[in-house]
């Protein structure tokens, strides 16, 4: 019998995820459908109790609804409850909602197993102190980087990370004008990215080799990793790889099969040069 699977969100029409998990059903043999779901705003419960109660079986949510996820689910990962927000929902056997993120393990994914990156003793700088960032704290902090900074115009919002954050490993705080130090790896995780925009960033904070990360893709290189290219960082990377990687880690939740992502990766890039 056929199991049924949705993201949602708001809007939705721009979703890649139903192209992703019909290609990791189709390599795994699965027997399933996944499509994208429009929600109304400030309806979240009342449609996603809708969608469990007709048979679904899980769920991706992305922007506006993490939170409202991570409101709605019964039982919370430990990984969703440090995130603060829940992008993968599922009806157990008990018939309870779980919640987890898989954001996290998304980008370290990406990092380290497609890109052969290394975290473990970098000296790391994080663009932004909102959700997104939030969210993948934890995992980047399991890989035991040197020292991890947190970058944001206000201050206040990354010194709420860092006290949230700090038993995990060494975490600091700074304003985008206080930046003086260099670094081996910096991820952007601004909403800046979503507007086309770069973070007022000083100049030579690259060290010599550094990665330079954007949890933002598109079609053309993204304004963070043309400043990247500029300043000299050794390499550039976008977060489609880490779009397909939270993916497949939701997709391990749901079947208990872990999909290869990268095909799946390479049709995508693919897809996003000839628009």
């Amino acid at each position: 019998m056929t199991d049924f699977y949705a993201v949602v969100g708001n809007p939705i029409g721009h979703s890649k995820s139903p192209a992703i998990h019909t290609a990791f059903a189709e390599q795994t043999g699965q027997d399933l459908k996944y499509e994208a779901l429009l929600f109304e705003l400030d309806l979240f419960a009342e449609q996603a109790r809708a969608f469990f109660e007709a048979g679904g079986r899980g769920l991706n949510v992305t922007v506006p609804f993490k939170l409202d996820a991570w409101q709605f689910a019964e039982i919370l990962s430990k990984r969703a409850k440090r995130a603060g927000s829940v992008n993968t929902l599922m009806i157990g056997k008990d018939k309870k909602i779980y919640g987890d993120n898989t954001d996290g393990v998304g980008l370290v994914r990406d990092i380290l197993q497609n890109h052969g990156g290394v975290i473990e003793g970098k000296r790391v700088l994080v663009l932004g102190a909102g959700g997104a960032v939030r969210g993948v704290l934890e995992m980047i902090l399991a890989e035991k980087p040197q020292t991890l900074v947190i970058a944001n115009r206000t201050v206040s919002k990354a010194q709420a990370l860092v006290d949230e954050f700090t038993g995990l490993g060494s975490v600091t705080a700074v304003g985008f004008e206080e930046l003086s130090s260099q670094f081996d790896l910096v991820i952007n995780g601004t909403a800046a990215s979503l507007q086309g925009d770069l973070p007022p960033l000083p100049t030579g904070i690259l060290a010599d080799g550094a990665w330079c990360y954007d949890m933002m893709y598109g079609a053309d290189e993204t304004p963070f990793n043309a400043w990247a290219r500029e300043q000299g960082a050794a390499r550039m990377m976008d977060g489609l790889g880490m779009l397909v990687e939270q993916a497949a880690e939701s997709f391990f939740i749901w079947r208990h099969v872990r999909p290869g992502t990268e095909a799946v990766i390479s049709s995508l890039r693919a897809q996003l040069k000839r628009t």
